[in-house]
């Protein structure tokens, strides 16, 4: 299904597993995206990341107000569960992953331990908090600037260590273009996914809503009660999104 300009998936959650055990299995790369409202506002101004966003291999729902404006034609699969699912099939694939990004050593780290303890099995091939991704619009692109040194230490680090998948959460927009412009040089990884604040979640660094919140789609107002410098960027993805929505279809 076609929505702003972005096709989602519309599979059920054992329909999606079963597409990651095969990518797993298979010779092949694929990139897994979980596009929100937040990310779809931002497509209208951005074609670069649209065109990303459609080039991926499985573009799961993340976001109540995806399902909710398709009428449930689409099913949502929060990207922190689809992560969560992943790694568990990864401990029993035995298969490698490697953690990348959330811009901080301590959140890398309790990342790194909780997953442990819940996977005990699980292979942590390696991680790296990543370093400062920037944008830069450039003939109406919007594209990724960063430090080339830099970032060509990390890619020739994750070769070495080869993962079979890699987490990449760079923050929405930034983490889709790294996956797309990179996954080419890292000929290890299997699947790449762009994660956003997962490992903020499953590092506990940050809590989730409670699940009846996340249930009847209220997650976005207890993250605005607890981060109420977010109030922009939920706005957008509620408010704005919404607008969007009803404007395409009235034309």
């Amino acid at each position: 299904m076609n929505l702003l300009g972005v096709t989602l998936d519309n599979f059920s959650k054992k329909e999606v597993l079963k597409k990651i055990s095969t990518f797993l299995d298979s010779d092949g790369q694929y990139k897994i995206f979980t596009p929100n409202p937040e990310m779809l506002v931002d497509v209208q101004k951005d074609f670069y990341f649209r065109e990303v966003l459609n080039e991926g291999d499985l573009n799961i729902a993340d976001g109540f107000g995806l399902s909710l404006v398709s009428f449930g034609k689409i099913s949502r699969f929060p990207g922190v569960d689809l992560m969560k699912e992943m790694l568990s099939m990864a401990e029993q694939k035995k298969r490698s992953v490697y953690f990348l990004g959330s811009g901080r050593e301590e959140i890398i780290k309790n990342l790194k331990s909780k997953i442990k303890n819940q996977f005990p099995d699980l292979t942590i091939i390696g991680a790296h908090p990543g370093y400062e991704v920037d944008t830069l619009k450039v003939d109406g692109k919007v594209e990724l600037r960063l430090d080339k040194e830099k970032n060509n230490e990390l890619i020739a680090d994750i070769a070495m260590q080869a993962p079979d998948i890699l987490f990449v959460a760079f923050g929405h927009g930034k983490q889709e273009k790294w996956i797309h412009e990179y996954l080419r040089d890292l000929p290890s990884v299997k699947i790449a996914m762009g994660v956003g604040g997962s490992f903020d979640f499953l590092s506990e660094n940050k809590k989730r809503a409670p699940k009846w919140m996340r249930y009847v789609g209220l997650e976005w107002l207890h993250r605005l009660m607890r981060e109420p410098h977010r109030f922009k960027r939920i706005w957008k993805a509620t408010a704005v999104f919404l607008g969007l929505v009803l404007f395409k279809r009235s034309s």
